[in-house]
């Protein structure tokens, strides 16, 4: 059976220095944005499973959309978003130029961050995993901008390179591949041109 695959980045986040990045909620815009998207009928109708990372913001993401498509929610820790416990938080000018480097440098370790290269190889690996049994319908991966780009670069035979990031905005992006030939035919977009 042919079947799409999405993978849908979650959206904007409550940014909270004091707590741990991967427990991050949710901002209110990013919520509404999730209950837009799970209130529109046609919708992923053809969705038949959603595997969510095991991070808050994606979770909350992933939950709502579950809820409304009747389907259960799979969660896999293996698809967080690049581990970047070895500085916590930073400041998002300081944020963005080691981001910058961890795409322009795969192979190397910034800052004692996860390399783009270990992240790619895991994040492709929980998809795989996830797709080698037969589906049932559409599948839905909802994750993180980061991982989702190395993700976006393997699928599309693409040397790793922020310029094939979600973008500015906060996320909320997604992007698809057909069930068999794993090809993307188009990069991102914003999670309000989702259909099903």
């Amino acid at each position: 059976m042919s079947a799409t695959v999405c993978y849908l980045t979650h959206p904007q986040v409550l940014i909270d220095p004091q707590k741990e990045v991967r427990r991050w909620s949710l901002n209110a815009v990013g919520a509404a944005r999730v209950a837009a998207l799970a209130g529109r009928p046609g919708a992923l109708s053809a969705t038949r499973r959603i595997i969510s990372s095991d991070e808050t913001k994606a979770i909350e993401t992933a939950q709502p959309l579950a809820r409304a498509l009747g389907v259960g929610l799979e969660v896999r820790p293996a698809m967080h978003e690049n581990d970047r416990s070895a500085t916590g938080f930073l400041p998002p000018a300081e944020f963005e130029a080691v981001a910058d480097a961890f795409f322009a440098e795969p192979a190397r370790s910034v800052r004692g961050w996860e390399t783009a290269e270990a992240a790619q190889r895991r994040i492709l690996a929980e998809v795989e995993g996830c797709l080698a049994g037969p589906q049932d319908g559409d599948v839905l991966f909802v994750g993180h901008g980061g991982v989702g780009t190395l993700l976006f670069c393997a699928l599309s035979g693409l040397a790793i390179d922020r310029r094939h990031d979600q973008g500015p905005g906060g996320g909320g992006c997604w992007f698809e591949f057909d069930l068999q030939t794993r090809t993307p035919p188009r990069g991102w977009q914003p999670m309000e041109a989702l259909t099903g």
